[in-house]
């Protein structure tokens, strides 16, 4: 009985970091039968074998760019529609070992290059600089990743998904990364090799089932050896060193260890625990839970104020008839029922607003859905590739709602060019997202990158677009523009009202960029892990705490654009419907402002075509935040505005 491990690279140079984070689980061979074989199930007695294939993503850049170990005789797996999307692909490499036999110091292959060769020379510059960018290998199997676990400060233990490929000692002789690790790395301007993994293996005897095992963890130590006979390695002597400004001839060779520990205490169902357990993000997390609520509590009390306490005040003096208030002193001190006549003319720009308002309902509810299946664990970290399939599944068949609320409001707002409505529902934000997606394709191709979307791929995008978004968005359109329009509380006068001088702060501009300063508030803690989770090697699994906070975004969104759209009406400016949505969708803005600053500070990216790939990736994620939040502040405000107006009597 074989276990072949299947290792690899997925190269992700815009980060500055190499991962494997595409796993695989193939069955091979005729098996006894076995009534536990789902996860990794291995079955002794008279089978034939069982093959456990461990297969590494590819992101920006082949395998071969480094010169690894590398196998060409196994046949690549289909990566799902998500796995596609992100840039990861599979390829298999080849560490082979068998089940519950110890292997110590058993070579895989040897590289040896002479740098008087300019192919030699490329490699071994392409390999330093991965060293420099702290490249990480990231390798799984059975969909676990075989992780890196050390010591860190207060005595916990962090487990790292992945580890390093090698290290580097400055000039100035300071170890840099991981060299940190080990106290032979001291060589001045000197690059360390990790060539050699200690793999452990722990896995528990299946308990009233059929004979087998499960595997409950996978760890390894990566180690650096100069062999001093590479063709029969011992892994002893120092470490395998690379000199900046070495030249000559140089053999590497990769060698690795296996064991395997019977573990009676980690179940199968919770062998992801000492992993996300080992993260230490978790009392960040609940900081972040705990501002974000202050900033809501802060938020509700101010609106409760209003709502329970002026406002109430307000409709009881207007709907007292008989009162001996004047009209003089009325339109002094509530200004916001002057302008009944006006709140709900359509605004400008019509068709663009409701053009947003249905591609951001489509947004919404693919971003709460994707989000609930994530927190009931369908969508989690073993699931690779599966929340973006989600996201892009929902939002092709989300095309109904988005053309049924583009439709109804553009009805509402007068217009009558429902088919360039309809049309550009269907195309303008989606189209938007496409074209810069396209172009970040042309450049992987350029760069000749396996993350570049296949054309076939593309096709395939498109087809779902055309072929079952844009239908639905026709129905949805169809239905939308056959319903009634919307009926408002009061009639509007057929003369616009003159809307009086502004203050500073009641002007639009003000409003906007402070309306999206308390959202942002609630997320950029989060927003910090998920950018992590996308350019670094990090896993993102708290779920449950982003779920938490897009409620609480939600909440934000929906109540300081109130607090917003009451004060304007006071004022007398009755402009509410692209104020609305904007001060919301200013918090995309914030977003963006965060990325730049994330970018300068966080990430060590060189190259133009990285670079450009960064923030054209960064932009179509403002765009969707921006249609996201803005589509929520409007419908605030909307219901907001209804709901006042129609306790009022007018005459």
């Amino acid at each position: 009985m074989f276990i072949l491990l299947w290792a690899g690279l997925v190269l992700w140079e815009l980060s500055g970091h190499v991962h494997l984070v595409m796993g695989w689980l193939g069955v091979v061979g005729t098996l006894r039968a076995c009534s536990s074989c789902y996860g990794l199930a291995w079955c002794w007695g008279n089978s034939q074998g069982m093959f456990i294939l461990l297969w590494a993503g590819l992101v920006l850049g082949e395998l071969s760019g480094f010169d690894f170990c590398a196998i060409d005789s196994e046949k690549r797996p289909s990566e799902n529609l998500g796995q596609v999307l992100f840039g990861e692909r599979i390829e298999p490499s080849p560490y082979k070992f068998e089940f519950k036999k110890k292997v110590d110091c058993k070579p895989v292959c040897t590289k040896s290059y002479n740098t008087n060769k300019p192919e030699d020379k490329a490699h071994l510059d392409f390999l330093k600089k991965g060293m420099l960018l702290n490249y990480q290998h990231h390798w799984i199997v059975d969909n676990m990743p075989v992780t890196w676990c050390y010591d860190v400060e207060d005595g916990q233990k962090f487990c790292n998904p992945g580890f390093p490929i090698g290290c580097y000692v400055t000039e100035a002789g300071r170890p840099k990364d991981a060299c940190v690790v080990n106290s032979d790395f001291k060589d001045k301007d000197t690059f360390y090799v990790f060539n050699h993994v200690d793999i452990t293996i722990h896995y528990h005897v299946v308990e009233n089932e059929a004979a087998g095992a499960r595997l409950v963890a996978a760890k390894m130590e990566p180690k650096s050896y100069k062999h001093t006979k590479v063709e029969a390695p011992d892994c002893t002597g120092g470490p395998m060193y690379l000199n900046n400004k070495f030249s000559g001839e140089l053999k590497i060779g990769y060698t690795y260890s296996v064991q395997f520990v019977e573990d009676k205490h980690i179940r199968w169902a919770s062998r992801w625990d000492y992993i996300l357990e080992s993260m230490p993000h978790t009392n960040i997390q609940w900081f972040s839970i705990m501002n974000s609520l202050v900033i809501v509590l802060f938020l509700s009390g101010m609106v409760a104020m209003i709502m329970l306490r002026t406002l109430h005040k307000d409709i009881a003096r207007y709907n007292q008839m008989d009162s001996v208030v004047s009209l003089e002193d009325a339109q002094e001190e509530f200004g916001w029922k002057l302008v009944h006549g006006d709140v709900f003319r359509p605004p400008r720009k019509g068709m663009l607003l409701s053009v947003f308002l249905g591609s951001g309902t489509q947004i919404f509810i693919m971003i709460f859905v994707t989000l609930f299946f994530a927190c009931l664990g369908f969508l989690s970290p073993a699931n690779r590739g599966a929340l973006m399939t989600c996201a892009v599944v929902l939002w092709v068949l989300l095309g109904t709602p988005a053309g049924y609320v583009a439709a109804r409001f553009y009805k509402s707002f007068g217009g009558e060019k429902w088919k360039t409505n309809v049309l550009l529902t269907c195309f303008l934000c989606p189209g938007v997202v496409f074209a810069d997606f396209f172009v970040m394709n042309l450049i992987l191709w350029g760069e000749g990158s396996s993350a570049a979307m296949p054309f076939g791929t593309l096709v395939a995008i498109l087809a779902l677009w055309f072929c079952i978004s844009v239908p639905l968005t026709f129905i949805g359109a169809y239905f939308g523009f056959k319903k009634t329009g919307i009926e408002h509380p009061v009639r509007t006068n057929q003369i616009p009202r003159q809307i009086p001088e502004q203050s500073f702060y009641t002007r639009s501009l003000p409003g906007i960029v402070m309306g999206g300063i308390l959202p942002f508030g609630c997320i950029f803690i989060q927003l910090f892990f998920i950018l992590n989770s996308i350019w670094s090697h990090q896993m993102y699994y708290m779920f449950g705490f982003l779920f938490l906070v897009f409620i609480i975004l939600v909440i934000t969104c929906s109540e300081a654009t109130i607090l917003l759209c009451y004060f304007h009406l006071c004022a007398e400016d009755y402009h509410w419907q692209w104020r609305s949505f904007l001060t919301s969708g200013f918090t995309a803005v914030y977003f963006l402002v965060y990325a730049i600053h994330y970018f300068f500070s966080k990430l060590q990216i060189t190259g133009l075509a990285s670079t450009i790939l960064y923030f054209g990736y960064t932009m179509i994620m403002a765009l969707i935040f921006f249609l996201f939040t803005g589509t929520i502040g409007f419908f605030a405000c909307f219901w907001f505005v209804t709901k006042i107006y129609s306790v009022v009597k007018v005459d």
